[in-house]
């Protein structure tokens, strides 16, 4: 099949990083991934005060709001790029500016946490890439800040939008920019790999699925694809599994391991073993997309020349 240009990006995400110190972590539910935020004693930045809620938790949703409201007033002030603050999306974690300037892009912002302190216990069994990247590796990015995203848990018995997500983005451009078994895979002179084409190619086909069967496969989003393609890289950790030449078979190999996932409604986050990103109630949905996948890989990917 032809390399293709794949569609030119449109859509921005810019974390938002706010430092916080001394902070306990109560997990909201059985996921290991979303949890209650609070400070173990009042913290040194008195502005976080005005953000906790009764339980002296901080609060994501109050957070978001103030958040929201600084970015309308400053987006005023924008004079010669048209730039609008998109409406609420329900349960996104993101504010997103509308920016006019032909192309028009999209740009969310995501309001962070970023905390100085070892990862929950959750994570324990997770970021398996010992064979792939190896264990120093392993062991250096399981000392990076941890990340939380203001993230609302649909799962919680009383929606008060004060939960946080765990968030590994950073890492995950860790492991996309240094993916190679070898120290030089992909360097000036080393050799190069289809590691990334695959996850673009993976993203792409989702996207243009997605445009074609909007509502049956609005659940889906490209961190699902992202997170098969890096269970990949752990099932073939070898570079010469992933030679550039072999673009096609790889990324073919990566889509039937996802199609694999999604007949098994069972696909692992990459740092939380616990945690099962297709939840059981949707199989119908995931047996829709698998079936699609399927078509698009029996019959040359009909979708990429529509």
């Amino acid at each position: 099949f032809s390399y293709l240009q794949i569609s030119e990006p449109n859509e921005f995400d810019i974390m938002l990083v706010m430092p916080v110190e001394r902070i306990q972590l109560d997990e909201s539910d059985d996921t290991g991934a979303y949890y209650y935020v609070s400070f173990k004693r009042t913290p040194k930045e008195k502005g976080f005060l005005k953000f906790l809620d009764e339980d002296g938790k901080l609060s994501a949703f109050k957070m978001l709001q103030a958040l929201r409201e600084i970015i309308k007033q400053e987006v005023k002030n924008i004079k010669d790029v048209e730039v609008t603050v998109a409406r609420k999306k329900i349960g996104s974690p993101a504010i997103t500016l509308q920016i006019k300037n032909p192309p028009e892009i999209s740009v969310d912002i995501i309001l962070t946490l970023e905390a100085q302190r070892s990862w929950p216990l959750s994570t324990q069994g997770g970021l398996k890439i010992e064979h792939w990247l190896g264990t120093k590796v392993k062991r250096e990015m399981r000392f990076r800040s941890l990340y939380l995203v203001a993230k609302q848990n649909k799962r919680e018995k009383v929606l008060r939008g004060n939960t946080w997500r765990l968030s590994f983005s950073h890492i995950e451009k860790d492991m996309l920019n240094n993916h190679g078994n070898s120290k030089t895979c992909c360097e000036s002179d080393g050799p190069k790999c289809c590691r990334k084409g695959c996850l673009k190619l993976l993203k792409y086909l989702l996207e243009q699925l997605k445009m074609k069967y909007p509502k049956e496969l609005e659940k889906f989003c490209s961190y699902h694809v992202k997170t098969a393609f890096f269970h990949s890289c752990v099932t073939w950790p070898n570079d010469s599994e992933w030679h550039l030449g072999d673009l096609d078979h790889c990324f073919q190999q990566c889509l039937q391991f996802f199609v694999d996932c999604l007949q098994k409604s069972q696909l692992t986050h990459f740092f939380i073993p616990q945690y099962n990103l297709l939840s059981l109630e949707d199989k119908a949905r995931h047996h829709f997309l698998s079936r699609k996948i399927s078509h698009e890989l029996n019959n040359g990917f009909p979708v990429f020349h529509e």
